[in-house]
């Protein structure tokens, strides 16, 4: 991707005509910056699919501080990748960029730039310039990415052929900051919201996706990039930072069949730090439950599944405002911002996480208290042709190529995948409550609290109280004082099943071990108990006909609250009622033998 690369001989080069199957076509490159610009490039990349016409390519730049993971992102693309220095030297027929960083005024070819986030919000420096005022040697403001003279103009000309602008709010403040572009400006909507407004219909089954079960509610932790974002925690330089205060009250307030939770971060957090580096500041969080969203598929799903977003100035907080997603302000630096930008508009107006008072009520309330039109104007502000994007676009693009756009086929962007199955999955040891317990009718109560790190175990009120401990936890030393012992695995999992054969090795393994617990599906688990009993418990299907999701490790919990409380075990036959929170678990009974598979 840099200059010492080996030129690419085919599709483009010196002698690339010798050796090209399809001759004559157009070509199309894609020049990415970093993963964040090259997120939108993907979302573009089907306007150009089945067209035998074009040729696409891509190159990188090179000039970002954000390089890692770019190379796995083109291989993923799948297109010839050139150098950055041939990639200059070849003419193309259109060049698509998400991002003003790099050579481009170097390319050859009509260049289209779109935003790569919900609009241009964001100040941001020029790294030449530092933007200090030439008279004084004051700081001045730094200049609207994207808005702005300092990244659109090359020699005081504008730097491309065509401006995507996903909105007229945008070409006004363009008029403004830089009236030699606006003859450029393009407005063409925006292909991220129209992807994510297209999937809007199936937010249960990304619900269902995420583990989140029915009266669980989905929380959702999304940051930004830089030292004043919420996960960097310096906004305001009289603050302590938020983060880890965020962190372990999501653990020790939240209970977890009540409440899922999950991490958006910017791209440029984990590329910039890294992966690993990433997933250890997590590391408690994780353990107790929390699971990171990867940076380029899921983040989308998971907004629309949300049902509250603990955000900042990131584009991802305002597409959730903008979708009627209750948002809460854990940072948000307006000085960073266009203060006649949509996002600021959104600082303005949504309420502030604060490190006072209880997290679980803050959410709570802001839940409760939502209108979902109350950020009605600011989403009519995330573009001005809703589910139009993909024709627009195509008709900018192939107009740019002077070619007339394929006959007889819509453009059309690929709908949001249905993620994998991410149930949460707590290895820290988890706290239960039970209370509540009864014969008419038969009901146990369950709250669980994940307890992760030097977290204090949660005061809360409970008729009872006993440890769950995962036999996969790091903390082994809990496993030999734990009350039910775990494990996660298919019934057929040759390794470790069948769950009768695991449940009484376990039980041998940790002599202090009341109850043994083998799940073995999303609704089901097979216990034995101290006694020697063989139980099957599975959770009724919903009215639809799908299953439980809550974790079955709570019902082996209510089983064995209910034989601590002296109750024999044929009294729970052939079922009882689980409840977490406000809902209820119909759990059948099996006895089994012993000795069963």
């Amino acid at each position: 991707m840099t200059g010492g690369a080996a030129r690419v001989r085919v599709p483009v080069g010196e002698d690339a005509e010798r050796w090209i199957t399809r001759a004559g076509c157009r070509r199309v490159l894609f020049v990415v910056h970093n993963v964040t610009s090259a997120t939108r490039l993907l979302d573009v990349l089907p306007l150009f699919h089945g067209d035998l016409r074009l040729q696409m390519v891509a190159t990188c730049t090179g000039s970002s501080p954000f390089l890692a993971g770019v190379p796995e992102l083109l291989a993923r693309a799948g297109l010839p990748v050139l150098p950055w220095d041939q990639a200059k030297d070849t003419p193309f027929d259109l060049v698509v960029s998400a991002s003003y960083g790099g050579e481009l005024a170097a390319l050859q070819g009509k260049l289209a730039v779109l935003s790569h986030g919900a609009g241009y919000n964001k100040r941001l420096a020029t790294p030449d310039t530092g933007h200090r005022t030439p008279d004084t040697g004051h700081p001045s403001p730094a200049p609207v990415f994207g808005l702005s003279p300092d990244w659109l103009l090359d020699d005081g000309r504008p730097l491309a052929t065509a401006t995507v602008l996903s909105h007229p709010e945008q070409l006004d403040r363009l008029r403004s900051g830089c009236p030699e572009a606006a003859p450029t400006a393009v407005l063409a909507g925006d292909p991220c919201y129209d992807r994510v407004l297209a999937a809007l219909p199936h937010r249960d089954l990304f619900r269902r996706a995420l583990g989140v079960g029915p009266g669980q509610r989905l929380i959702v932790v999304s940051s930004t990039w830089a030292s004043r974002s919420l996960f960097g925690g310096a906004w305001e330089p009289e603050s302590d930072d938020l983060l880890p205060w965020l962190l372990s009250r999501l653990t020790a307030e939240l209970p977890a069949d009540e409440y899922r939770t999950v991490a958006v971060l910017h791209p440029n957090i984990w590329y910039g730090h890294g992966p690993g580096q990433v997933r250890a500041w997590l590391d408690n969080a994780r353990r107790a439950g929390l699971d990171a969203i990867p940076p380029l598929d899921g983040w989308r799903q998971a907004l629309i599944a949300a049902d509250c977003v603990l955000g900042d100035h990131s584009s991802v907080t305002y597409y959730a405002a903008s979708i009627g997603v209750p948002v809460l302000l854990g940072a948000f630096p307006q000085q960073d911002l266009d203060p006649l930008s949509p996002v600021a508009a959104l600082g303005r107006d949504a309420p502030r996480l604060v490190r006072r008072g209880s997290l679980r009520a803050q959410i709570d309330r802001v839940v409760a208290a939502h209108d979902p039109g109350r950020y009605k104007e600011l989403a009519e502000q995330a573009s001005s042709a809703p589910g139009e994007s993909a024709a627009l676009l195509r008709r900018l693009f192939y107009g740019l190529m002077d070619l007339p756009e394929p006959g007889g086929r819509p453009a059309l962007l690929d709908p949001l995948p249905l993620p994998p199955y991410l149930p949460a999955r707590r290895t820290a040891p988890v706290r239960v409550l039970t209370g509540g317990t009864g014969s008419h009718p038969r009901e146990v109560s369950v709250v669980r609290y994940a307890v992760a790190g030097a977290e204090p175990e949660p005061d809360v009120p409970g008729d009872c109280a006993h440890t769950v401990v995962d036999e996969e936890t790091r903390e082994t030393g809990r496993l030999r004082v734990a009350d039910v012992v775990v494990r996660y695995a298919a019934g057929d999992d040759p390794r470790l099943g069948p769950p009768a054969a695991w449940t009484a090795e376990a039980l041998d393994r940790y002599p202090y071990c009341a109850l043994a617990a083998y799940v073995d599906g999303p609704d089901r688990c097979v216990v034995r108990t101290r006694d020697g009993d063989l139980v099957r418990l599975s959770a009724a299907a919903g009215p639809d006909g799908r299953a439980d999701l809550c974790d079955p490790a709570a019902y082996a919990s209510a089983l064995h609250a209910w034989l601590a409380s002296g109750r024999p075990l044929d009294t729970a036959v052939p079922g009882i009622t689980v409840r977490t929170g406000a809902t209820t678990h119909l759990v059948a009974v099996e006895p089994l033998s012993p000795t069963a598979p």
